[in-house]
C-alpha cells in the first residue's frame, strides 16, 4: 500500500513538471495561474431579488397621488416597532433607520429616546416624504440596504429597521455590516415579513396556474423563515436575541383588491425569475380558489407575518453567565425548594 501511494506522489510530480517545461513557467507563476482560474469574483450569496425593479417600484408608489391610502399596514407596524424602542430606559445619541420607506418608524420616535436619527431608502422620493416627531433631529441619505456601509465603524447606538430587510440578497452581509456601524452595547432593533406572510394568495395562484398551465410560477417573492433569524444574528455576532412573530389578518373584498393594494404599498414581487405576465383566466381562476378555500360572508382574509427581532453588539457592561460549576443549587432539588417555600408562606399565614 505505501508503495502504491509513494509511486502515485511521483507521478503526480512528474506530471506537474512536465506541465511547468511545456507552459514555460515557473512554479509560482503557475500556482498564481491556477488560483486566478479557481476563486471566482462573484459574490458568495445568490442574488434573487432586483434591487432596481425594486427602487422602481418604491418610486411609483411614492408619486401616486392617493399614496396614503396604502399606509395602513406598515404604519401600525412601524408604531409597534417604535413601542420597543420606548421599552429600552436609555437616551441614544445616533441611530439610523435602514430602509425607511415614507417615514413610518420615525414619525412614532420621540426625540426623548432618540436624539439624531438618520434615514436611510433607496428610493429618494420616498425619502423625501418621510418626517419625524418634533424636536427629533433628521439627516436623510440615499443608500442600498445591500451597499450599508456608509457609517464609519462603532459610529451608532442604534439601528432601526421597518419591513425593508426582505427585500435584501445578502442578508448575513447586512446584518454584518450593522453590527459593525453599532457602538459596543449599541442594539440592533428590526421587523421583517416572515414565511407564512400571503400564504392564501400564494396558495390560490399556484392551484390555478397547476390547473391552467400544468405548472407553478415564483408569483410571490420567498420571505425568510424565523429559525433562520437567530442563526443569522448569531453568525454576525449579536448577542442577548429576542425573537417573536406577530401575525395580522387584514380583510379584503376579492383577491384583486389585495393585489392592488400591495402593488400601492411597493410590495409587489421584485424576484429576478418573476413571470413577466399573469394571464386573465389564471387571475379569475386564483381569485374563485381564494374566496372558495379562505373567504368568508365579508371577502378574504390576507395574513401578514411579522418577525420582530432585538439583537445587541457586545460589550463590557452586559450580563453574562456565571462561569460553569458555579452554581449552588442543583436543578434536581428544585421541586424541594418550591415545596419548601410554599410551606413556609403557608406557616406565616397561620
Amino acid at each position: 500500500m505505501v508503495g502504491i501511494l509513494q509511486n502515485a506522489s511521483k507521478i503526480q510530480m512528474n506530471c506537474l513538471k512536465l506541465l511547468q517545461r511545456a507552459s514555460g513557467i515557473g512554479s509560482v507563476t503557475l500556482s498564481s495561474a491556477i488560483q486566478r482560474h479557481t476563486y471566482s469574483n462573484q459574490p458568495s450569496y445568490q442574488k434573487i431579488f432586483d434591487r432596481n425593479a425594486k427602487r422602481l417600484q418604491k418610486e411609483r408608489a411614492a408619486l401616486s397621488p392617493d399614496v396614503e391610502l396604502y399606509d395602513y399596514l406598515k404604519e401600525e407596524i412601524g408604531y409597534r416597532l417604535a413601542d420597543r424602542v420606548f421599552d429600552i430606559k436609555r437616551e441614544f445619541q445616533a441611530a439610523a433607520d435602514l430602509g425607511c420607506n415614507r417615514g413610518f418608524l420615525s414619525r412614532h420616535i420621540l426625540a426623548e429616546s432618540v436624539k439624531h436619527l438618520t434615514l436611510c431608502d433607496i428610493s429618494p422620493t420616498m425619502l423625501s416624504q418621510a418626517t419625524g416627531t418634533p424636536g427629533l433631529q433628521i439627516a436623510k441619505r440615499e443608500i442600498d440596504e445591500e451597499q450599508w456601509d456608509q457609517f464609519a465603524e462603532n459610529s451608532l447606538d442604534l439601528v432601526l429597521s421597518s419591513l425593508s430587510l426582505h427585500w435584501v440578497n445578502d442578508l448575513p452581509g447586512c446584518f454584518g455590516r450593522v453590527i459593525r456601524s453599532l457602538k459596543e452595547d449599541g442594539v440592533f432593533i428590526a421587523s421583517m415579513f416572515g414565511g407564512d406572510t400571503l400564504y392564501e394568495l400564494r396558495s390560490s395562484l399556484q392551484l390555478a396556474e397547476l390547473e391552467r398551465k400544468g405548472g407553478i410560477a415564483p408569483h410571490i417573492s420567498p420571505f425568510t423563515q424565523i429559525r433562520d433569524i437567530g442563526s443569522l444574528l448569531n453568525r454576525a455576532g449579536f448577542t442577548m436575541l429576542t425573537i417573536d412573530t406577530d401575525e395580522i389578518v387584514i380583510g379584503y373584498p376579492t383577491m384583486f383588491e389585495l393585489m392592488h393594494d400591495l402593488k400601492g404599498m411597493a410590495e409587489n414581487n421584485a424576484a429576478f425569475n418573476r413571470p413577466v405576465h399573469l394571464n386573465r383566466d389564471t387571475m379569475l381562476a386564483a381569485s374563485a380558489i381564494y374566496k372558495e378555500m379562505y373567504g368568508n360572508d365579508k371577502g378574504v382574509p390576507a395574513t401578514f407575518q411579522i418577525i420582530y427581532f432585538v439583537g445587541w453588539k457586545p460589550g463590557p457592561n452586559q450580563p453574562t453567565p456565571l462561569p460553569r460549576g458555579s452554581g449552588e443549587v442543583s436543578l434536581k432539588d428544585l421541586g424541594t425548594l418550591i415545596e419548601n417555600s410554599a410551606k413556609s408562606k403557608k406557616s406565616e399565614n397561620k
